[in-house]
């Protein structure tokens, strides 16, 4: 304890310009710099793996796209390596070169995958029969592509397997292309065939190119064959690659012409086939940007540094400077004089002081506490007197002001030219009046109700364009002018139907209206049935919405239209009528509306 008392009376001893660099080195530059340092490796370790597992998730789905190309590619083979059009045509001996253009000209098989396939850029059947010669997908063999390994390899194995195989476009520029190369069996026959599937490459740069990475695939011991810059083309992968191991990944970094990069390889064996499909992520940016992120991370710790050091010093240069007036200030301070600087505890001449200070701080602080009171008190009286002038201008504020407001933006949008945007105001200011007209009435007639639908249906149109259709259906003999209904009943289960029925609908949506009558008993009633063409509902959503209509259970945010729809009927017209609701998945919704068949009075 002694221990520390000391090292107290020694640091009060020096001078304040001293304590405050000592306390400043101590409290602020030591733990700004312990801190910071940690927090750039922290930096530097999180982005690292932020930028690799967002290398990774890119090489992912790079994976997948190869992967669904060369499943269906490989489905293709097998439909024309097996198709007996294909096989006749490379064991028939034909008498004739156009009876051999015939015979390929009818193959079926061989005419849908060249036309419909955009992932395929060309299927060529290879074959040493001399009858045949080059024509669409068949090409005779000669000297040159038996010595090809692509196709002594095809003759020596059944198998499938992937190849890259290079080709020169009308510009002599190499490219490369991955070819599914199959053997084609013909029995009993002593020719032989070769499949080769080639996939366009601009189909793979349109699903794989990607703004952020570059891609490279290369198959087994080969060449790349896809890069997204197409100068790599036909170079080997940028690390080394144990291509024995089975499955072969490494993520990591390295530096490739000059500049550090990110690089995520991993192994695809492709579908059905003994191949392996080498694919490699580079990032290029990402440890630029974690530099450019640890530079400024490093700027706010130097300015961190520098801003205190700096209003210390010339605190310290102007306190140190008044420290002789500071006595005499202080008994200005005890009549009351408050324009002085505080004093600071210590064994140097300030100490003389301190009793003054205590009056000084005492008298600020009630002074302070008390304007702050007071200040509080007007607050809340202005903000009172503000809430009574808002309550007294929203309450001038009737629909008439609405509908006015409304029109003028519409006679706006008008002479903008924006007429979708002026029908869509117009549309709404006759909902808008609909329901305000109607809050509160007794009755309304079905026709008011049914135009009223019709508002909110073109609204739905101007949103939704052609993917909700809309259709009434009224029966024969039904004036609709004449039969009353409760205001405000039909629309909110249009509304139902639309958010909820046909949620999951991208096109072909339909809302159907049908009114019509029905006898039951001595009663006359009138049914009004709304159905959509959605997704419907299972049992167990089925009874569960029916019992949300019926029963109202406050902690649910669900079905309150419809319940409210339901209680409504019940207390206008009886407790018989009611909503009902049918649905099937996949058939639709249908809610039903069954009520007296009531006609407008006089």
């Amino acid at each position: 304890m002694s221990g520390i008392q000391n090292l107290v009376t020694r640091f009060n001893r020096v001078t304040i310009k001293k304590q405050l660099y000592r306390i400043y080195t101590v409290v602020v530059a030591v733990p700004i710099i312990l801190i910071g340092s940690f927090l750039l490796m922290y930096t530097h370790h999180m982005m690292g793996n932020y930028y690799k597992d967002l290398l990774k998730s890119d090489n992912d789905r790079v994976r997948n796209i190869m992967f669904d190309i060369t499943r269906e590619v490989y489905g293709i083979s097998r439909d024309i390596s097996f198709d007996a059009g294909v096989r006749n045509i490379l064991s028939e001996e034909f008498e004739s070169r156009q009876e051999y253009m015939r015979a390929v000209d009818r193959n079926e098989v061989l005419n849908r995958y060249a036309k419909n396939y955009a992932q395929i850029s060309a299927i060529d059947i290879y074959t040493d029969n001399p009858y045949l010669s080059k024509y669409k997908q068949f090409i005779c063999v000669d000297e040159e592509t038996e010595k090809t390994g692509w196709y002594q390899r095809s003759m020596e194995q059944a198998n499938v397997f992937w190849q890259a195989i290079p080709w020169e476009d009308g510009y002599r520029d190499s490219k490369w292309d991955l070819c599914l190369v199959k053997a084609i069996q013909l029995v009993n026959s002593p020719y032989h065939a070769a499949l080769v599937i080639h996939i366009d490459s601009n189909y793979l740069r349109i699903w794989v190119d990607n703004t952020e990475y570059n891609s490279l695939m290369s198959v087994d011991r080969g060449s790349v064959f896809y890069a997204t810059d197409m100068d790599r083309s036909g170079k080997a992968q940028p690390i080394r690659i144990d291509y024995d191991e089975s499955y072969f990944q490494y993520i990591g970094q390295e530096k490739l012409n000059g500049r550090q990069c990110f690089i995520n390889i991993s192994t695809f064996h492709a579908y059905q086939s003994g191949s392996k499909i080498y694919i490699c992520t580079l990032d290029e940016h990402g440890y630029t940007e974690i530099r450019n992120i640890l530079g400024i991370c490093g700027a706010i710790i130097l300015t961190a540094l520098a801003i205190p050091g700096i209003l210390i010093h010339i605190f310290t240069n102007y306190f140190t400077g008044r420290v002789r007036l500071l006595r005499q200030e202080m008994h200005k301070v005890s009549n009351q004089d408050y324009e002085l600087i505080p004093a600071l505890r210590g064994s140097d001449e300030i100490s003389e002081a301190f009793g003054d200070l205590q009056v000084m701080v005492k008298n600020i602080k009630e002074q302070e506490a008390r304007a702050y009171e007071a200040q509080i008190k007007e607050q809340e009286l202005l903000i009172r007197q503000q809430e009574m002038e808002f309550k007294m201008l929203a309450s001038q504020i009737n629909p008439h002001f609405l509908y006015n407001t409304l029109e003028m933006i519409r006679m706006k949008a008008l002479t903008a030219g924006d007429r979708e945007a002026a029908t869509a105001i117009k549309l709404l200011g006759k909902s808008m009046r609909y329901v305000l007209e109607n809050t509160g009435t007794a009755y309304t007639t079905l026709e008011a109700e049914l135009r009223h639908v019709d508002e909110y249906m073109e609204i739905q149109r101007l949103r939704f364009g052609g993917r909700i259709g809309y259709q009434k259906n009224i029966a024969e003999g039904i004036a609709l002018a004449e039969c009353r209904i409760l205001p405000l009943l039909l629309q909110p289960v249009v509304e139902n139907a639309v958010v909820h029925g046909l949620d999951e609908t991208e096109e072909g949506g339909m809302i159907v209206i049908s009114v019509y009558t029905k006898k039951l008993d001595e009663t006359t009633l009138l049914m009004i049935d709304v159905d959509d063409n959605g997704c419907g509902m299972s049992e167990e959503a089925l009874y569960k919405l029916r019992m949300d209509i019926e029963i109202r259970d406050m902690s649910r945010s669900k079905s309150i239209g419809l319940y409210n729809i339901n209680q409504r009927m019940k207390l206008h017209y009886g407790e018989g009528y009611r909503i009902h609701v049918y649905s099937e998945p996949g058939q639709g919704t249908r809610v039903r509306l069954m009520i007296p068949a009531e006609k407008v009075d006089g």
